[in-house]
């Protein structure tokens, strides 16, 4: 009896082992996919205006956390990517919540986790104020005065959490970064509070403005999906590891010129 049988039988085997395993990659991609984006889209929740989600850069070309990293995962997933304009956060964890939305990045509250489900954090960034050109407001102690108006996205983190800071000062809703930037123009804030990466896209539209020093707290970025998909999440954590190791979380941020964040604590 010759060695070329037993060699035949032992290639034959790994074979096969092979065809298992990549069957059984293919198959639990094909769950992922499913769980993540189970009309066979993954259906990514953006709003203009913040690096945190989606931004223009001159050519036209879009970029920012939620966009980029939204398109990734639909990669990976072997799914088409549809982006979901709304014009501020608020709406889209709303729609995430509703299951009109299927993924989004941003900031991983005790109150959003009560509607969506998040993964691990993906960067940590600073809140902080912006105040316009000349403006005799220089440091946070100037702020808590009768007549100061401080203007906050409509239904964000900043409107719910500022009162409770300022007994003298008064909140101002807007609608949306681009609809903040006019209320300036017409007197009706005094200074803006939000995300440091969103108040350095203000400052570059309004000559003049800057952004005060320290900051009132951090949100912890993380990817949002819809409640009762939580056997995903381990695939989620670990795509958020890969993207900050990979050093491919750091040009997502370059290229959206996304500042004022800083590394997120691995949990």
């Amino acid at each position: 009896m010759t060695l070329s049988h037993p060699r035949r039988l032992a290639g034959a085997v790994l074979l096969a082992l092979a065809f298992v395993g990549l069957f059984g990659a293919t198959a639990r991609a094909d769950e992922e996919a499913k769980i993540l984006a189970p009309s066979g889209t993954l259906r990514v929740g953006i709003y203009p205006g913040s690096p945190t989600s989606m931004v223009t850069d001159a050519s036209g070309k879009p970029h920012g956390l939620s966009y980029d990293l939204g398109g990734e995962l639909a990669k990976r997933l072997g799914v088409a990517v549809d982006y979901v304009r709304f014009q501020r956060v608020a709406d889209i964890v709303s729609a995430i919540h509703d299951g009109q939305v299927d993924f989004t990045v941003t900031n991983a509250t005790p109150a959003r986790a009560k509607e969506v489900s998040f993964s691990q954090p993906v960067l940590a960034i600073e809140l902080g104020y912006l105040v316009p050109a000349n403006s005799p407001i220089g440091k946070v102690e100037d702020i808590d005065r009768p007549g100061v108006k401080i203007g906050v996205t409509k239904g964000s983190t900043s409107e719910r959490t500022l009162p409770a800071k300022f007994s003298n000062a008064t909140i101002v809703p807007a609608e949306s970064v681009k609809v903040a930037i006019a209320m300036f123009g017409r007197g009706e804030i005094d200074l803006y509070a939000t995300n440091k990466p969103t108040l350095f896209e203000m400052s570059d539209q309004m000559p003049g403005a800057r952004i005060l020093d320290g900051n009132w707290g951090l949100e912890h970025m993380a990817i949002a999906i819809p409640r009762g998909r939580e056997d995903a999440l381990p695939v989620l954590n670990r795509f958020v590891a890969e993207e900050q190791s990979s050093g491919a979380l750091d040009t997502i941020q370059q290229q959206a010129g996304l500042r004022g964040a800083s590394k997120a604590r691995r949990e």
